[in-house]
């Protein structure tokens, strides 16, 4: 299989806590993959809620980042006022991409 330890594969997907019991022949690994109950899915559906959160709070983290380098900038003079409201307008453009994705 490659570069490629199935042992390493089968721990990994263990670590992952997809709630799948990996089982390795030696040649693939094989997943059944549980039964999709009521409760499995609104275990699913919090689970992906809290890692889209998480996403659009590491994205406006970064907005606050760029926006205080921005000001650093003005203050050093290195970019003008007209110049920091445009970028801040384009980041405010690509933050609110990225939270609607």
């Amino acid at each position: 299989m490659g570069n490629f330890d199935l042992k390493e594969i089968e721990s990994s997907i263990v670590k992952s806590d997809l709630g799948m019991t990996p089982q390795n022949d030696g040649k693939v690994i094989r997943l059944r993959v549980p039964e999709l109950t009521e409760e499995r899915r609104k275990d699913l559906v919090k689970n992906i809620k809290k890692i889209c959160e998480d996403a659009r709070v590491a994205v406006r983290m970064a907005r606050r980042d760029a926006n205080d380098d921005i000001k650093k900038a003005v203050k050093d003079k290195t970019m003008s006022e007209d110049e920091q409201k445009r970028v801040e307008n384009e980041i405010q453009k690509l933050t609110d991409d990225y939270i609607k994705k």
